[in-house]
């Protein structure tokens, strides 16, 4: 009797901690849809306010540079070289692109949930200082950033509600920071696939497509329906498009896969005179602000992200051919500085000039069809993600009537890029961290 007495209280308890642990687990996904929705909400807030912030930097360089047309040639420099100096002393992992922290963040969660790869303190020194590096002219995009702000954003309420923090949690809060940026929520999942997740999981994806898509509607409601890029509506038959499209992936992805090269060669160079200069970063700053200084005064269209210039391309006003050639050098001298600042909006730029360099070729083909298949493929070329690539070039450009020929660039380009460099770029730049954490759990 007593057994079954004792049976009966056990199979009791049991019901009451199966029925506790039942609220736990949804009180705990609460939170975490929580912690991600307001989250997604405020970062899509900040990535609009981070962009209205560079566009005005850019707009006060111009001023600078209409009043005092050689400034630049000090100006530059030395903002150049104090933002390479400040982000190295008060958040060093604040330099560069900001994707390549959240990859490396994204493959130790746990390690880096609380490290200063995605910490606010962080976030919020990369986001000024990229501001700063537009306002001297640098020639870089808003986009890799905001990934990495929005990843910490994500990290910390998560945190704050006490929700565990994974790959999940950084990997939405990186894609939810490319769909605010560039307006492109489809483009944010894609990203989130290609280059994030190092596998992808249906658990990720939800967390994923919940963030892109409330980020992407505040940033509707808030910027409206706007097509960053502009609206190309030209398209090609199928004769000029079996010609022109391998032509624009072999280009494009030459001309990307030899910058990520350089990027990844630089990053690992040991060569004397290399390694003495990167021994000196500040100086080394100011000297690659020099020549993104020489270059802009030059030509007076490589400042900043470039949008201006790829816009009026895209949309087949032309520009000088040059501007392709000298925004490589002026990305790759940015870049190489040490100072904060994306990738992403200057090599759709570049880009942009690589097609215009090729419009003569076919004089009887829209330009701008061609420019788009080239802004494609270089893009493929230097970041190897060549699902969004394509996404992000026909939600920027509403080249919806070139899906098909951008799709076959993008490949081709991908290809080509492989043959000259084999390492993708984020990956090969996340290279640093990943040792850092390796020596950490070691």
């Amino acid at each position: 009797m007593n057994i079954a007495k004792l049976a009966g209280q056990l199979r009791r308890r049991m019901r009451l901690w199966r029925l506790r642990q039942g609220r736990a687990g949804q009180w705990g996904v609460f939170r975490r849809r929580i912690a991600t929705g307001v989250a997604a909400v405020l970062l899509g807030l900040v990535a609009l306010a981070f962009a209205a912030m560079g566009d005005r930097a850019q707009e006060r360089f111009a001023d600078v540079v209409a009043r005092w047309p050689y400034l630049p040639l000090l100006l530059t420099p030395l903002l150049f070289a104090g933002v390479t100096w400040a982000t190295r002393r008060w958040a060093p992992d604040a330099t560069g692109s900001g994707i390549p922290q959240v990859i490396a963040a994204a493959r130790e969660p746990l390690l880096e949930a609380k490290g200063p790869l995605v910490s606010l303190r962080t976030a919020i020194i990369k986001l000024f200082m990229t501001v700063v590096v537009l306002g001297a002219g640098g020639s870089v995009g808003r986009e890799g950033p905001t990934v990495q702000v929005s990843a910490a954003i994500m990290a910390a309420f998560h945190r704050l509600l006490r929700v565990p923090v994974t790959a999940g949690v950084m990997i939405a809060g990186g894609a939810a920071g490319v769909a605010a940026a560039f307006n492109t929520p489809l483009a944010g999942v894609a990203f989130a696939i290609e280059e994030l997740a190092s596998a992808y999981e249906q658990r990720v994806a939800v967390m994923v497509m919940a963030a892109v898509m409330i980020s992407g509607l505040v940033s509707l409601g808030v910027a409206g329906d706007y097509i960053y890029f502009g609206a190309m509506r030209q398209t090609l038959d199928i004769s000029s498009t079996l010609l022109i499209t391998p032509v624009a992936g072999i280009v494009g992805g030459l001309a990307g896969g030899l910058f990520a090269r350089l990027m990844l060669r630089w990053q690992e160079a040991e060569r004397p005179h290399i390694a003495r200069l990167k021994a000196r970063p500040v100086l080394l700053a100011g000297g690659c602000g020099l020549v993104v200084a020489v270059i802009g005064l030059l030509t007076g269209s490589t400042w900043g992200t470039g949008y201006e210039v790829t816009r009026n391309l895209v949309e087949g006003q032309g520009h000088a051919l040059w501007f392709g050639p000298a925004k490589f050098i002026a990305t790759l001298a940015t870049s190489i500085s040490g100072t904060p600042g994306g990738i992403f909006a200057p090599s759709l730029a570049v880009g942009a000039g690589v097609g215009n360099l090729l419009t003569p070729v076919f004089p009887h083909d829209p330009p701008g069809a061609i420019i788009v298949l080239a802004m494609c493929a270089y893009f493929v070329g230097v970041v190897r993600a060549p699902l969004t690539a394509v996404i992000i070039i026909s939600e920027t450009t509403a080249s919806r009537g070139l899906i098909l020929p951008l799709f076959a660039a993008a490949l081709i380009a991908d290809g080509t890029s492989a043959l000259v460099c084999r390492e993708r770029l984020y990956h090969g730049l996340a290279r640093p961290f990943f040792r850092r954490q390796a020596e950490a759990k070691a």
